[in-house]
C-alpha cells in the first residue's frame, strides 16, 4: 500500500515536525508514504525545520518532498500544486497544524482500496467531534457548512473538511478555480457520480501558531460558493423544485451569512476606539442588513438590475422592516446582559437569532412580495 500526503504550510514552525513524526510512524514496509509539503514562503523556521528533520528521518518507506512557492497564493492552489508532485495514486490532504489525526489515514486508504473514490474525514457524522474550539469558530463553521449544503445542494455532512483522501485520477478532468481554502467543496460540486465515504474524526484546534481564518478567507469562501452555484446552473444540474425549497433555502442561506457578517463585524469592532457593545451591535446590524438585501435581491430572486428606482424602494422597505428586528435584537441583548449571566457571545447569538426570524417574515411578505408559507 502506498500513499502521498499533501500538507500545505505557512508559518508552522511549531507544528510541522511533530506532524511529520506522527506520519513517519505509520510508514512501514507494507505502507510506503511520501509527504509532499507545499510552503507559501513561510517567514519563520518552517523550511529549516522540515529540511533538518528530513535529513535524519527519511528511509526507504518514508520520503519527504518540499516545494517552496515564492508567494502566498492560497490553500487550494497549494494543494493542487502538491497533488501534481505526488508519485502515488492515492492522495491524502491534511492541515499542518495538528488538528487532523494522522492515524485516521490508514482507514482512509483502506476505504479507497475498497472501491471508494473520495473519503472525507468528517467532524459532523456520528462519532466525529471538535475539541477546544471557541464559540466563534463553531458558529462560523456551522454557518459555512449550512451555506454550502443548502446553496450547492450537497448531501455530505462535512463538505468544508480540510482532511480528505482521493484517487487522484478522479480530478484529472476538473477545471479548478482554486479560490480560497476549500478544495473539497469544489470537487464535490464538479465531480458527480463518484463513490464517497465519510468517516468520523476528532478535530482538535491548534495548540501553536496562528489560525489562517480571517476576513480574506471568508470573502474567498463567499466568492467560491457563488462561482460553484453558477457552475451548477450552467451545466443544468438537476435541482429540487425552485419555487419553495430553493427560494426558501436561499433566503435562509442569506440569513445565515448575515448572522456571520453581523457577529464577525461586532467582534471585530468591539474595543476599537469609542466602540462599545451597543455601538458595535448597531454597526453589525447595518452591515448585515445591507449584505442581506444585496444577496437576496441578486441570488434569491435573481434580479440583475440594481439601478431601477424599485431597488431603492426595496432597500428602503428592507431597512425599515429589518429595523424592527434590530430593535428587538438590541432590547433582548440589553435585557440578557442586565438580568442574566449569559456569556457575551451567548446573549448576542440568542438576540440575533430571534431578530433574524422577524426580519425573514416581514421582508418575505412585504419587500419581496412572497406569500409567507409559499
Amino acid at each position: 500500500m502506498e500513499v502521498s500526503i499533501v500538507i500545505p504550510t505557512f508559518n508552522e514552525q511549531n507544528n510541522i515536525v511533530k506532524l511529520l513524526e506522527k506520519i513517519g510512524k505509520l510508514a512501514t514496509k507494507c505502507f510506503a508514504i511520501e509527504a509532499i509539503i507545499v510552503d507559501d514562503n513561510s517567514q519563520d523556521k518552517t523550511i529549516s525545520n522540515i529540511s533538518n528533520y528530513a535529513i535524519n528521518s527519511e528511509n526507504d518507506f518514508f520520503k519527504i518532498k518540499l516545494h517552496q512557492r515564492l508567494n502566498k497564493s492560497g490553500l487550494s492552489s497549494a494543494i493542487l500544486d502538491g497533488i501534481k508532485l505526488c508519485t502515488f495514486k492515492f492522495v491524502v490532504v491534511m492541515d499542518a497544524d495538528l488538528s487532523h489525526t494522522p492515524e485516521i489515514i490508514t482507514k482512509m486508504i483502506n476505504a479507497l482500496q475498497n472501491s471508494y473514490d473520495l473519503v472525507i474525514g468528517s467532524r459532523y457524522v456520528d462519532g466525529g467531534k471538535i475539541e477546544n474550539w471557541p464559540l466563534k469558530r463553531k458558529i462560523i463553521s456551522k454557518g459555512a457548512t449550512a451555506i454550502a449544503k443548502i446553496g450547492l445542494n450537497i448531501k455530505q455532512k462535512d463538505p468544508m473538511s480540510g482532511f480528505f483522501a482521493l484517487d487522484k485520477r478522479i480530478i484529472n478532468d476538473i477545471n479548478f478555480d482554486a479560490i480560497g481554502y476549500k478544495l473539497l467543496l469544489e470537487i464535490l460540486v464538479k465531480k458527480k457520480g463518484i463513490r464517497i465515504k465519510e468517516i468520523p474524526i476528532s478535530f482538535k484546534d491548534r495548540d501553536a501558531g496562528k489560525s489562517k481564518l480571517g476576513y480574506k478567507a471568508i470573502i474567498d469562501f463567499i466568492v467560491s460558493v457563488w462561482k460553484l452555484y453558477r457552475y451548477g446552473k450552467k451545466i443544468k444540474e438537476p435541482r429540487v423544485p425552485v419555487k419553495f425549497v430553493s427560494k426558501t433555502g436561499r433566503f435562509f442561506t442569506v440569513g445565515a451569512s448575515g448572522l456571520l457578517v453581523n457577529i464577525l463585524t461586532i467582534i471585530s469592532v468591539i474595543g476599537i476606539g469609542p466602540f462599545g457593545h451597543i455601538t458595535a451591535n448597531l454597526i453589525g446590524i447595518l452591515v448585515s442588513m445591507t449584505s442581506n438585501f444585496i444577496l437576496n435581491k441578486r441570488w434569491t430572486f435573481e434580479e440583475k438590475d440594481f439601478f431601477k428606482r424599485n431597488t431603492l424602494k426595496q432597500y428602503g422597505k428592507f431597512i425599515i422592516f429589518s429595523s424592527g428586528g434590530a430593535a428587538i435584537q438590541l432590547t433582548l441583548y440589553n435585557h440578557f446582559r442586565e438580568f442574566y449571566e449569559i456569556p457575551y457571545y451567548g446573549d448576542l447569538i440568542i438576540a440575533v437569532l430571534i431578530a433574524g426570524f422577524g426580519n425573514f417574515i416581514l421582508n418575505k411578505k412585504f419587500t419581496f412580495n412572497e406569500k409567507i408559507w409559499s
